[in-house]
């Protein structure tokens, strides 16, 4: 469908990469990797015919139709969000036109057996697929498609003037989606979505008639859409026929041989260079080593990739121990006039917890961030524990640099100790290697701000970290590198990501934003997801046929009970059971806070003077110490119960 062919491209005579090509064949998933400013970007382009390379070409085969969406990109502000989508559809006519001459072309042909017949049958069948759709149609598949990416019922009549950028964003991917191209290309198109509207992309493209070629930072979301991944490394393309995290492996498999390559290679370089100057001057060596001299210019070097920084171990800095609960909620509430956005939020988080607020875009988890860093008034009472030390991450943060400083300053600025003695390395870690560590702030990108203000926050000694969408800017090695610095603190952490790879393996416990609720979820990120499908299922079991898409008309087809599958009943009483153990952990953990609360109170009673002589509060405290312990057990007794059945 798509060939490339020995494609170069240069800018200001450094090559991006050279003689590349390859073929994107029809119904193909394909994911674009490499590091930041190798090319991705710039080789989508180029395909889409927005750029022109140094050399070489793109061929496409004749009525191929690419949708592209970029990283930027304009929008116009004429319509509601309804109406600007439905605009897409006003190419109808020209597609009735060449439907109609493709079905005029195909029973006049002949040549029933050839390539080039069943090529025109098969753009044919797609084009029909795409026309099925009829005008009444059109407005339920944009509805559909705004809904699956984000948008309420309430939203789809709003001017797209009243909307952020990353809503706007969404829009233009409906419109995309919707046109249903032959190839799209899409750059970076989860970085404005939440979790669940990954998940309804994931699923879209993974049913999408059409060829994908995507670059993504959610390892995730490649592993579950992609099945081929093409990188761009050390100026060449290489091609892997694999899923990423096979790719991963793969790539490291063929670092290696290139390091022990290069390596027998500078040893071979370094025995004739020696030979050579040995036996330079001698009159019986000359002929060996002229001939050394021409095997040494015929040598081409090897390159081995680009150096994996992975093997960069930061850690946050060191801070005092901060007190049993670092945040505690009782009955927070916050409303934007009539607009309620969360309401009766109970939750407490416990010193070295790791949690993720995870939930719909505008459901209420960076107006909570904003509650507990005192930037908002809010409803209830909030508790900041005792000698809590916060580092807060979010996009404003990189406003707040001082833009005429360079980079280097400015976490020369914050670093102490042997960390003074690693900046360089820190800095190539996060994208600032060689000279752009010396560049001014005040000409950094939004997104290279936001990397500085990352690096320079893991360097500040804090005991409670809050990170509001740490990964929006990072490529994969570098979130790689994050979270393992994250791990590693001992601190406490709250993570607002929709990043599901990111998450997995860092948080153990998940506050769910919706519909105006906070709800607490034991386990990592994948257990909340599991039980959110069991729900979906559920609901899905309940909704009236006449509701239903032809997806969700197939799904309740299904047997009810097939292999790997549970039956409605069966998911309807795991589900209660879940319930029950879940409520059995809060119940265990509200008494454990409560007697731990108790034994605070005495402790304080105990120090003063004149208690110092009242052995019945010494007893007492016995006794809670007692309760403590058998109640400590019963907690722990609950979350291994919730822990069990999730492995299940």
């Amino acid at each position: 469908m798509i060939s490339v062919n020995h494609l170069s491209i240069e800018f200001s005579a450094r090559p991006l990469f050279t003689d590349a090509s390859f073929v994107i064949n029809a119904k193909e998933r394909v994911a674009l990797t490499g590091k930041n400013g190798a090319g991705k970007s710039t080789l989508l382009k180029i395909i889409v015919g927005l750029q022109h390379p140094t050399s070489g070409s793109v061929d496409v085969r004749r009525d191929t139709s690419i949708g592209y969406l970029p990283q930027v990109m304009q929008t116009s502000d004429r319509f509601t969000v309804k109406e600007e989508v439905l605009t897409v559809f006003s190419h109808q006519d020209e597609l009735n036109r060449r439907h109609n001459e493709m079905m005029m072309e195909l029973s006049e042909r002949e040549d029933t057996d050839s390539e080039d017949y069943l090529a025109l049958v098969e753009q044919y069948s797609l084009l029909s697929e795409r026309l099925s759709i009829g005008t009444h149609d059109y407005e339920a598949a944009a509805e559909r498609t705004l809904k699956g990416l984000g948008f309420k019922s309430e939203d789809l009549s709003r001017p797209t003037s009243e909307l952020s950028g990353g809503w706007r964003m969404r829009i233009e991917l409906a419109k995309l989606l919707l046109q249903q191209p032959d190839l799209l290309l899409l750059d970076e198109p989860t970085n404005h979505l939440d979790i669940e509207s990954i998940g309804w992309l994931e699923s879209f493209l993974q049913r999408y008639p059409g060829a994908v070629v995507l670059i993504s930072h959610d390892r995730a979301f490649l592993n579950n859409v992609t099945t081929r991944t093409l990188e761009i490394s050390c100026g060449k393309i290489v091609d892997y026929k694999v899923k990423y995290d096979e790719y991963v492996r793969l790539r490291a498999e063929r670092r290696e041989q290139q390091l022990r390559a290069y390596e027998n290679q500078q040893k071979e370089i370094a025995d004739i260079k020696d030979f050579i100057e040995r036996f330079r001057y001698k009159p019986t060596k000359a002929v060996q080593v002229q001939s050394r001299i021409k095997h040494l210019e015929k040598i081409v070097p090897i390159e081995v990739d680009e150096v994996d920084n992975s093997y960069l171990h930061l850690k946050f800095s060191p801070c005092l121990r901060s007190g049993d609960y670092p945040i505690i909620c009782d009955e927070v509430a916050k409303a934007y006039g009539n607009h309620q956005i969360f309401s009766r939020v109970n939750l407490t988080v416990k010193r070295g917890e790791k949690i993720a607020f995870v939930g719909r875009n505008g459901e209420g988890k960076s107006t909570l961030v904003k509650c507990i860093m005192g930037e908002i008034p809010f409803d209830g009472k909030l508790t900041i524990g005792h000698n809590v030390s916060i580092g807060y991450y979010a996009q404003n943060q990189a406003q707040l640099l001082d833009e005429n400083i360079t980079v280097f300053e400015t976490i020369d600025n914050v670093a102490k100790g042997d960390v003074r003695l690693k900046i360089r390395d820190i800095l190539g870690a996060f994208m600032f290697g060689g000279e752009a560590s010396d560049k001014k702030v005040k000409v950094l990108s939004g997104g290279e701000r936001s990397r500085l203000a990352m690096i320079k926050l893991l360097l500040e000694p804090v005991n409670l970290l809050i990170l509001d969408e740490p990964t929006n800017h990072l490529d994969l090695r570098t979130k790689d590198v994050l979270k393992e610095a994250i791990s590693a603190f001992d601190g406490t952490v709250i993570v607002v990501s929709h990043d599901r790879d990111f998450l997995d393996g860092l948080v153990d416990k998940v506050y769910e934003f919706a519909d105006g609720q906070v709800r607490e979820h034991i386990g990592g990120i994948y257990d909340f997801l599991r039980s959110k499908n069991l729900q979906n299922l559920d609901e899905l079991q309940m909704l009236r046929p006449e509701s239903m898409n032809d997806s969700t008309v197939i799904q309740t087809q299904e047997p009810a009970v097939s292999e790997g599958k549970l039956s409605y009943e069966q998911m309807k009483e795991r589900n209660k059971l879940r319930t029950k153990l879940e409520r059995n952990v809060k119940a265990a953990e509200e008494r454990v806070g409560k007697i731990e609360s108790e034994i605070s109170t005495l402790e304080q009673k105990m120090t003063l003077p004149e208690n110092m002589s009242d052995s019945s509060l010494f007893i007492k405290h016995g006794e809670l110490q007692k309760q403590l312990e058998a109640a400590m057990d019963e907690w722990e007794e609950a979350v291994n119960a919730v822990e069990e059945f999730n492995k299940e």
